[in-house]
C-alpha cells in the first residue's frame, strides 16, 4: 500500500523537520554546516523552492520553505539533500546506508502565529 501524500500548498510556507538516525551528531564541524548550506542553495535553485529560514542544529534540521510553481519541488529538494548529505557523511565516516531517520516532517504554515514561531526558531 503506498504512503499517503503530503499536504503541500503552492506558494505557502511549510515547516520542514528532518532528524538523523539515533540522534547522532551530524553537524559537528563548520564544514558540515557549510556543506549542507551549499547543497541547499544549489538544489533550491534547481527545484524553484523558496527558503525563508533555516536552522541547523547538531542533529535536526528545521527549514521554512515554500514550493514554487511545482508542488513536487520541495519533495525533490529534500530527497537530493538527503542523498547528498548521506554520501558526504558516509565518506567521512567510512560507512554506508541512510543518514536520516524516516521521512522528513512537513507542516503547512497556515497561521501568522505559526509563521512567526517558525521564523524565530529557524533564524
Amino acid at each position: 500500500m503506498p504512503r499517503m501524500g503530503r499536504a503541500m500548498l503552492v506558494s505557502y510556507p511549510h515547516h520542514i523537520v528532518q532528524r538523523v538516525h539515533n540522534r547522532q551528531v551530524v553537524f559537528a564541524a563548520p564544514r558540515d554546516f557549510e556543506r549542507y548550506l551549499e547543497a541547499l542553495a544549489e538544489f533550491k535553485a534547481i527545484y524553484g523552492v523558496k527558503v525563508y529560514a533555516c536552522c541547523l542544529m547538531t542533529n535536526p534540521v528545521h527549514l521554512l520553505v515554500a514550493p514554487g510553481e511545482e508542488i513536487a519541488g520541495v519533495g525533490r529538494l529534500m530527497k537530493r539533500l538527503a542523498v547528498c548529505l548521506a554520501r558526504y557523511h558516509n565518506g567521512l565516516e567510512g560507512r554506508t546506508g541512510t543518514l536520516w531517520e524516516s521521512r522528513y516532517k512537513s507542516s503547512p504554515v497556515d497561521t501568522d502565529a505559526y509563521l512567526l514561531a517558525c521564523s524565530r526558531y529557524s533564524s
